[in-house]
């Protein structure tokens, strides 16, 4: 066991005290069973005291479990430790954690001296011995408690029974190497310490609760307290993904192992966010929505050629189906070529050129380009042959109206300025065409839809004209809809010119549909 690390989970326990983040009964069981499934090696399952509604999830919880030990949370007294196990005793291999605060701080909230808590200490573990064979003794507030009077604690604890001591850094205080020296010196300066595991409990008050665990893992510590998504007071705990991940990968300098499958640690993460209600940040080591993302040019060149020049793990292993390179203002040709080809459309040099300014210029507009967005850059390949082009527009709107446009159209290839009213942006936009461009189609079709989601996200426009039995349509997307808009209007004008060159008076109505990349 020298080699392997227990993971002990209480998402469930110290998760669930994240103010906001409390699950139903059903929930609870459902994690639990993920937990399980996973390889967790203890659930913290509740605090069966704290209320009807605990007491009942834990003990359910203790009745379905496989393979993990099902874990209760008490108190140092009689009654606390007696309700936790009329919980657990349900389970396979069922164990009791109880605990009490030993810093100067703590000690003042019961008014207890050194001497009354050490009393206390060896009666409530010997109490919690005699009902259950696996005990765990917490000394809440450990990293802020006189070093003589942990190591007497620590040592009464051992000798009353408990078979996990577990030293918890609960309000982020310590640091990496505190961490280490605290545990290591524990081992060498308790006695019988080689007979029970030590454990470490971080808060991430400071940020460092992932490296205080790992620091105390190398101190000698073999079980790590931990959460998913690093849920719990104030900043969180210790996160079950980064500690497993860091193993796997650093296993040159932290040789020791687990049992969990990593490849369920995605699928978990997101369900215990959406039954907390605690959304993943992006940036969140291993399971935010970043973690495996390059938007950068450089890196994402990098990621085409070798992806082990950007990623110290695969996204395979935590679940994912593989590395993300979205696309971005930072990002550049190849990871753009890569891409398009992904979505079906092979470029050559040129074409690519023009797509990449376009996607510069959208990119500076949109936090993310998403895949519909450049679909949408694709079709918007406008032929330089055309006789319309849009220049410029700024629309006027608001509750007083009329609105009004003012737009600059070049016509035949030379620009011609004008300002025009309408009922609305869009009209006023369309009837600023008209003025600058007369003619006789009739509008037959509008209509918008967002490509994306967000209020950044694209709007698709779409628009069919008839002149004389010809029936043209242009489409268009762009970030602003009016833009959009009057683009598409535009594009179906220079089909219907386009038309009318091809084909004389009298001919077939054939429909021509143009989406900004030609016919």
């Amino acid at each position: 066991m020298t080699d392997h690390v227990l993971i002990f989970d209480t998402t469930l326990r110290d998760g669930e005290q994240s103010p906001g983040a409390t699950m139903t009964h059903a929930e609870k069981l459902e994690i639990a069973e993920m937990l399980d499934d996973m390889g967790v090696d203890i659930i913290e399952a509740g605090f069966p005291i704290a209320s009807e509604g605990d007491f009942n999830a834990v003990a359910e919880i203790a009745k379905r479990a496989k393979s993990a030990q099902i874990c209760g949370l008490s108190r140092a007294n009689f009654k606390d430790i007696d309700r936790c196990w009329e919980a657990v005793k349900h389970a396979g291999n069922p164990r009791i954690h109880t605990f009490i605060g030993t810093s100067p701080l703590h000690r003042a909230i019961p008014n207890l001296d050194m001497d009354q808590m050490a009393e206390r200490i060896h009666d409530c573990v010997t109490h919690a011995r005699n009902l259950c064979d696996n005990v765990q003794w917490s000394s809440m507030d450990a990293t802020r408690t006189e070093w003589d009077f942990l190591k007497r604690t620590v040592d009464i604890a051992i000798k009353a029974g408990a078979t996990t001591i577990n030293i918890p850094d609960t309000v982020g205080y310590t640091e990496p190497g505190e961490s280490a020296d605290l545990i290591r010196r524990l081992l060498e300066e308790v006695e019988n310490a080689e007979t029970v595991i030590f454990s470490t409990h971080c808060h991430n008050d400071l940020g460092m609760a992932t490296a205080n665990s790992l620091a105390a893992v190398n101190g000698g510590a073999r079980q790590i307290e931990c959460t998913i998504n690093g849920l719990g007071e104030r900043a969180g705990n210790t996160a079950l993904e980064e500690v497993v991940m860091a193993l796997r990968v650093r296993n040159d300098v932290m040789p020791y192992d687990t049992k969990i499958d990593t490849t369920k640690i995605m699928n978990i993460s997101r369900r215990v966010a959406t039954v907390s209600g605690f959304p993943v940040q992006f940036n969140k080591a291993i399971v935010g929505k970043n973690a495996f993302a390059h938007e950068s040019g450089i890196h994402q060149d990098g990621m085409l050629k070798n992806r082990e020049t950007f990623e110290v793990m695969k996204p395979e292993d935590v679940g994912l189906t593989g590395t993300s390179l979205p696309l971005g203002k930072h990002s550049g040709r190849a990871a753009l070529r890569d891409k398009l080809g992904k979505l079906g459309f092979e470029m050559g040099d040129n074409e690519l050129k023009d797509i990449f300014v376009r996607f510069k210029d959208l990119a500076d507009r949109k936090k993310e380009v998403f895949d519909e967005d450049l679909i949408a850059l694709v079709h918007q390949n406008s032929s330089d042959d055309d006789h319309l082009k849009l220049k410029d527009l700024t629309v006027i709107c608001g509750m007083s109206g009329p609105q009004k446009a003012t737009m600059v159209l070049e016509v035949g290839g030379t620009d011609q300025t004008i300002q025009a009213t309408g009922d609305g942006p869009v009209d006023a936009t369309f009837n600023a065409v008209k003025e600058l461009y007369p003619h006789a189609a009739r509008l037959q079709l509008y209509q918008v839809h967002a490509v994306t989601e967000g209020t950044d996200a694209q709007a698709t426009v779409s628009v069919r004209m008839e002149e004389e039995g010809r029936i043209a349509t242009g489409q268009s997307a762009d970030t602003d809809t009016v833009v959009a808009s009057a683009r598409a209007y535009i594009n179906a004008l220079n089909r219907l010119i386009l038309r009318r060159q091809r084909t004389g008076p009298g001919a077939d109505a054939r429909e021509i549909r143009y989406t900004d990349a030609g016919e």
